[in-house]
């Protein structure tokens, strides 16, 4: 009976539809592991994608950061240039002419003494020449204090460098002060420095004999 049954196995595995069909499995097992494969690789690449495309946009982001201050740099250029103009205008004076008058009427108006004004004229710098001012001036303690105040606050632009006390006799001070203001290079080179004021031309007894005359 065992003779009998071999050779219908035999003839099995020789059957062509055995083959296809051993075939057929082999390939869809493949075919299984290609396809859980590639979902790995694509999840994966998916993935490496996403971590790339959160690197961009934070990189993005700092660069919106970091170029923020600039945006509108040109309109605030032109703005900064034009206050500049506008302080030129108002505050730096014309020539060393408007510059000593302008010593000279607020020592009259304090009521103090000038007793001798230096000028000494520095390099230019940014656009300007500063101008610095070596004066002794007298007279009592609120008259002196006037007269700081009034340089402090005046429209040219002044600023008070060094004050030191020199004598002191009676109600009568005297004070050396350092004074600094600023001229155009052109206006600097083409006004000369001028001469220290007469003493009496700015005490309290001048400016009064001058208004009577008026």
């Amino acid at each position: 009976m065992s003779s009998e049954s071999s050779p219908t196995w035999r003839e099995r595995l020789a059957s062509p539809l055995l083959w296809h069909v051993a075939g057929f499995a082999i390939l869809l097992a493949v075919a299984v592991f290609l396809a859980i494969r590639l979902g790995m690789d694509w999840a994966a690449m998916d993935s490496h994608s996403s971590d790339v495309l959160a690197g961009k946009q934070i990189q993005l982001k700092a660069l919106e950061l970091e170029t923020a201050p600039l945006r509108g740099l040109d309109g605030r250029v032109e703005k900064t240039r034009d206050q500049i103009q506008t302080f030129y205008k108002k505050r730096i004076p014309p020539d060393y002419s408007q510059i000593s008058t302008t010593i000279g009427e607020m020592a009259v108006a304090s009521g103090v003494r000038l007793t001798r004004v230096q000028y000494a004229q520095e390099k230019p710098i940014a656009g300007l020449t500063e101008i610095s001012m070596d004066a002794g001036i007298s007279g009592n303690y609120p008259a002196i204090m006037r007269f700081i105040n009034s340089i402090e606050r005046n429209q040219i632009f002044f600023i008070v460098r060094a004050m030191s006390l020199t004598g002191q006799q009676g109600g009568l001070v005297n004070l050396r002060l350092r004074v600094s203001t600023w001229l155009r290079p052109a206006d600097a080179a083409a006004s000369g420095i001028p001469e220290a004021p007469s003493p009496d031309q700015n005490s309290p007894d001048a400016a009064a004999a001058g208004k009577e005359g008026e």
